[in-house]
């Protein structure tokens, strides 16, 4: 029988820092890729001098493992998961352990979970998010399974991840497919988030005629307050900030405007339509990214259609604020769409453990997201405050502190939407965000109509605000 603590599969960045950091957590290891060459490379280089062997086979590697084995897969999403389930699972033992450290899809970790605990193995799909740096220094790691699947790991887990003041960035999120489902959602506030301040930089640079170095400082300012200090805009400053070393010009801007996306975006979207969840912000945030893709064509119909292009008579132009002061308007409109973007994230969660009987701790994954993943923030700080004082909070829009925010600053918000519409600037996480917020604080919607026509059309009946029941009216006499 083998002595290693931990076994890694997929020597990738992600793979290689992870097991790097189980080694520096006291937990020996054993790798194994599916190219005998990636591994020697790996043991003479980085993985030199530690307790990490490798094996040339997966025989070999889970033989060198003890038992019960805890076996970590970081693969691609998909049928490479599968393949790698498929042909380990004969080497395997009841109670071993396996765990998809990738961005898989939950549905597919559902059904992965019950063929695997059918043959007595243990399985997690653990979603893991920080990046090549906080796989190497700690994560936020967020392991969906059982219990008894994540109590084989705590250990392990808790000292990989990512420390905060009140405990690491991990705990057992629910069964089944839960811990994937919570990253995909955390996959697209990020989304959101990011799209926001590309919005941002895009009306600083066009409007208020700003440089890389004049816009990031007005997000070092932003970083240095409660609502918007975050990892994502301390690197927008440093993006902004970065020179081209050949032009010494600001090399954002010669970077090509498409962005892209590997798929779980598009998964919290199809979920949050599946479930009947209002995620707008998200949805304009994956929109912004498809329509960036078609650069061919946008950049043929920029001449064909004029009308679209930014104004440029001094009517149309609008203030943002005092770049010193930190652009107020835009800082709020920024402020207002990054809440949005986690609104929407914890009421899909919410959603989902409803439909899928998760039993979600908001409170924790609030806390677990506040180091180390890609959309920690100060703000986690509220969002777990807001949850620990009603675990059944409908939306952090109703929150005190939360309504506070967005009575204070849609002002600002409506300036910047409709100054970018006169301007002729897209703006789509703003424009979705104000919609959103109105909508939701709107006691009346002109969806009756929209019964009256379905109604009319085709009988399906609606209701009243005067009575009980169901009616039908013949409105085409």
């Amino acid at each position: 029988m083998g002595s290693a603590h931990f076994g890694l599969i997929g020597l990738g960045v992600m793979g290689e820092n992870l097991v790097l950091n189980a080694e520096r957590n006291g937990f020996s290891s054993v790798v194994y890729n599916r190219t005998w060459s990636k591994t020697e490379d790996f043991l003479a280089g980085r993985g030199a001098g530690k307790q990490i062997e490798g094996a040339p086979t997966l025989e070999a590697f889970v033989a060198a493992l003890e038992r019960p084995r805890r076996i970590l897969m970081m693969v691609k999403a998909g049928a490479a998961v599968d393949a790698v389930i498929e042909q380990i699972s004969p080497l395997l033992e009841e109670g071993d352990l396996l765990i998809d450290g990738g961005n898989s899809l939950y549905t597919d970790t559902e059904r992965r979970v019950a063929e695997l605990e059918s043959k007595s193995f243990g399985y997690i799909g653990m979603g893991v998010s920080g990046g090549a740096k906080g796989a190497l220094e700690g994560p936020s790691m967020m392991p969906g399974g059982t219990r008894a699947a994540y109590d084989a790991i705590e250990s392990l887990v808790r000292k990989m991840a990512a420390q905060v003041d009140d405990g690491p960035c991990v705990t057992y999120i629910g069964p089944g497919g839960a811990g994937h489902f919570v990253k995909t959602v955390h996959n697209g506030i990020e989304y959101g988030i990011e799209q926001v301040l590309a919005e941002a930089y895009d009306l600083m640079k066009r409007v208020a005629g700003l440089n890389g170095d004049q816009m990031a400082d007005v997000l070092k300012a932003w970083n240095e307050t409660e609502e918007l200090a975050s990892f994502l805009v301390e690197i927008t400053e440093v993006c902004l900030r970065t020179k081209d070393p050949e032009s010494g010009g600001d090399l954002v801007e010669l970077i090509v405007d498409a962005a892209g996306q590997k798929g779980t975006g598009l998964w919290t979207v199809e979920s949050a339509l599946n479930m009947g969840v209002a995620v707008p912000t998200i949805y304009a945030a994956l929109n912004a990214r498809v329509m960036s893709s078609l650069r061919p064509e946008r950049q043929a119909a920029e001449a064909i259609l004029p009308a679209a292009r930014p104004a440029t008579e001094p009517s149309h132009a609008f203030e943002l604020g005092d770049p010193a002061a930190a652009m107020p308007a835009l800082r709020d409109a920024t402020i207002l769409a990054s809440i949005a973007s986690y609104a929407q994230g914890m009421a899909l969660l919410q959603e989902a453990s409803k439909l899928h009987n998760y039993n979600l701790d908001m409170a924790a994954i609030g806390q677990i997201w506040k180091g180390g993943c890609i959309i920690r923030a100060r703000l986690l700080q509220r969002i777990q405050d807001a949850y620990r004082a009603n675990p059944e909070l409908p939306n952090l829009l109703v929150d005190p502190w939360f309504a506070q925010q967005v009575n204070s600053r849609l002002p600002g918000l409506r300036q910047v939407v409709a100054g970018a519409a006169l301007a002729g600037i897209p703006v789509p996480c703003f424009s979705s965000t104000l919609d959103y917020i109105t909508s939701y604080g709107s006691g009346r919607l002109p969806q009756n109509l929209v019964q009256a026509m379905r109604d009319c059309f085709g009988s399906h009946t609606y209701e009243r605000v005067d009575r009980g029941g169901s009616f039908h009216t013949e409105w085409l006499v």
